[in-house]
């Protein structure tokens, strides 16, 4: 992710983003709406396809209030998406709540959704920009030490941007919501078991030029 010098817009539910349900769970700080697009890789874009609803899992960078997509120009969900109304989620999943109960079973988690019309990047810096902002997103500090696309891969490549402005963000954190009958019969264990995403070292490319180390950006996220 990167920042813009421009102002920060707040994060401003509509009543097709305003969630009806736990609504206890609902967050309105714009930061939180950053946190969960900065901590996910993958996001979920859902289209209107021929009149069938198409949800795909998307690469995507934030760059301040703009959230920038890409793919494929013969794909058919990226040329439905241009100039419509889409949908962005992002979920990270924190643990698996187990209860005393199977109805109060849960997960622990931080969702965003947004919503907005998508809007296909024709300007050519703004589209370098856009591709560097998603290549940082998922490997940050890979986009200075690479070769930049070429004409033919800029042609065959769309990029989306979507504003932030109308979002929704829930988190759910702490325990089972067991009943009181349940917690009262005792005997069957209730709590939470944590999940986390963890990075593996790196493995090198099996045609990597002999001498080439890997760069310490990729080692210190890799421990952590």
């Amino acid at each position: 992710m990167t920042e813009t010098a421009r102002p920060r817009t707040p994060l401003s539910p509509t009543p097709r983003s305003t969630p009806t349900r736990l609504t206890d769970r609902a967050r309105t700080d714009r930061a939180d709406l950053d946190a969960v697009l900065d901590a996910g890789l993958i996001c979920h874009l859902g289209v209107l396809l021929g009149g069938t609803p198409v949800v795909l899992p998307t690469a995507y960078g934030r760059d301040g209030d703009t959230l920038y997509l890409h793919g494929s120009t013969g794909a058919g969900n990226m040329r439905a998406a241009v100039a419509a109304d889409i949908s962005v989620a992002v979920t990270m999943v924190d643990g698996v709540v187990y209860a005393r109960s199977a109805m109060h079973f849960s997960m622990n988690y931080r969702s965003a959704v947004v919503l907005g019309r998508a809007r296909e990047v024709t300007d050519h810096d703004e589209r370098l920009h856009g591709l560097r902002v998603i290549v940082e997103h998922a490997a940050p500090g890979a986009w200075s030490r690479v070769r930049p696309p070429t004409k033919k891969e800029l042609a065959a490549t769309k990029v989306l941007a979507l504003d932030l402005t109308e979002a929704s963000v829930k988190v759910r954190t702490g325990g089972p919501k067991d009943d009181p009958s349940d917690i009262d019969n005792g005997g069957v264990w209730a709590g939470v078991l944590p999940l986390r995403q963890t990075w593996d070292a790196p493995i090198d490319s099996a045609d990597l030029d002999p001498g080439v180390r890997v760069p310490s950006d990729v080692l210190e996220r890799a421990a952590g």
